[in-house]
């Protein structure tokens, strides 16, 4: 009864906080992208100012301003100037801070370029970016205070493409929304274009716990040609002319899809209002990539095509980790086994009472024995997971997040998704 009350209260307090973070006094309803590299080598961080900019529209919710979430390697914090409140947050990861795990970044430094977006402000704000550091403390490593009449701030119309409307479901501020982006598209291939998007729309809703959510998403498309088909594939000394610039062999990893451009991707995406953007690339190569409130990433003809974005979505949408442990990867000592991590799906066992220890049986042993069938479907805590064999633990045997499996998401998963798409459409 005690837990229940203290559940209860938390909620409340929440819910009064940001009720009296008003979104039409603070804010108008475009967006402010804030736009930055992030530059060093292993173990460090420079923030580099690159440019503010406005973008036409504000898709994110009016309502909830604060994350009730504590997600992501990185956070922005926003405060009124003149009163010092936080009204806005938002979390994410980057590319770079995948980057400077790997072997290349002891010895050789680099920066990525980088971009958050929030409400546009209608009065002087401070931000403020946090990251975590590898005992998950959230360090501050930059603050820029923002003048929103400062005629720095671009204002530029972007090119306008062809929009697809896929599904509408009404109001952005009170829906998740997803756009796509056409990648390794030519000119002529822009009906084969549409029927992906198609596809992979239907692909979404073959899975819970999207498809009993299918109300609240708004889905969206942008059509730009490329002028070559597909994408580079380095390790095969494949190059083309593309719009967003992908590339695999990300990190030497053959099936690692990615792009650096993110001033591209967000000049594109800008066109309509997005809450998360999927790139979705014409060729039959296995592969992708999902990064918390980033992007996510995948290719459009390969067999595997319908698992890959599903998986790589639920990275990008409710920074779930990967559960497996035995394919390749480029990261080294990507998770602090002293430290609970931070994403909802996996466990250390430091503070598995942060996790979903109140979701299993009482009977079920912790850790849970995983060479015994009757736990075949049970919760429990299963060793092996975040490319960790020992050490780290995942909710359930198999999951969308561990292998290569539809509408398979076990309900840790699925109540870390429930959770997102409730805060954008709530």
């Amino acid at each position: 009864m005690k837990n229940i009350f203290v559940v209860l209260l938390s909620i409340v307090l929440f819910t009064k906080t940001n009720a009296q973070i008003s979104f039409s006094q603070y804010f108008t309803n475009q967006t402010l992208r804030f736009d930055y590299s992030d530059g060093g080598w292993k173990d460090t961080s420079d923030v580099f100012f690159e440019d503010l900019k406005v973008e036409q529209y504000w898709a994110g919710s009016t309502t909830n301003l604060i994350e009730p979430f504590d997600l992501g390697i990185y956070q922005l914090h926003l405060y009124d100037s003149a009163s010092n409140t936080l009204i806005y947050n938002t979390s994410y990861n980057t590319l770079y801070n995948e980057w400077v795990t790997t072997e290349e970044a002891k010895t050789t430094k680099r920066t990525y370029y980088e971009s958050v977006v929030m409400p546009f402000p209608r009065n002087n704000v401070r931000l403020e970016l946090y990251k975590r550091n590898k005992n998950n403390q959230k360090i501050k490593i930059y603050t820029l205070n923002i003048n929103p009449l400062n005629y720095f701030i671009k204002n530029e119309k972007e090119n306008q493409n062809i929009v697809y409307n896929i599904l509408d479901n009404g109001n952005p501020s009170k829906k998740l929304d997803i756009v796509f982006l056409a990648e390794g598209y030519t000119k002529e291939q822009i009906q084969k274009f549409e029927n992906d998007v198609k596809r992979y729309s239907q692909y979404l809703f073959n899975s819970s716990p999207f498809k009993e959510n299918k109300s609240k998403i708004n889905i969206k498309a942008i059509f730009v040609p490329s002028e070559e088909e597909g994408t580079d594939v380095p390790g095969q000394n494949i190059w083309k002319k593309t719009v967003f610039n992908t590339h695999f062999y990300t990190f030497g990893t053959d099936r690692y899809l990615t792009s650096r451009d993110m001033y591209t991707v967000r000049n594109i995406a800008a066109q309509v209002p997005y809450d998360r953007i999927c790139i979705l690339v014409n060729t039959n190569k296995y592969g992708g990539g999902g990064i918390y409130n980033f992007y996510s990433i995948f290719t459009a003809d390969n067999s595997y095509a319908e698992y890959v974005f599903i998986h790589e979505f639920g990275h990008s949408l409710a920074d779930l980790a990967d559960e497996y442990y035995t394919s390749e990867v480029a990261y080294q000592d990507y998770y602090d086994l002293t430290v609970e991590p931070r994403e909802p799906n996996i466990t250390t066992l430091v503070d598995f009472e942060s996790k979903w220890k109140k979701m299993v049986d009482k009977n079920t042993p912790i850790p849970t024995p995983i060479d015994k069938s009757k736990y075949d479907n049970v919760l429990g805590a299963f060793e092996g997971g975040g490319y960790i064999a020992k050490g780290i633990y995942r909710p359930k045997k198999d999951c969308t997040m561990k292998s290569a499996t539809i509408d398979n998401f076990c309900p840790v998963c699925k109540n870390a998704i429930e959770k997102m798409i409730e805060y954008y459409s709530e």
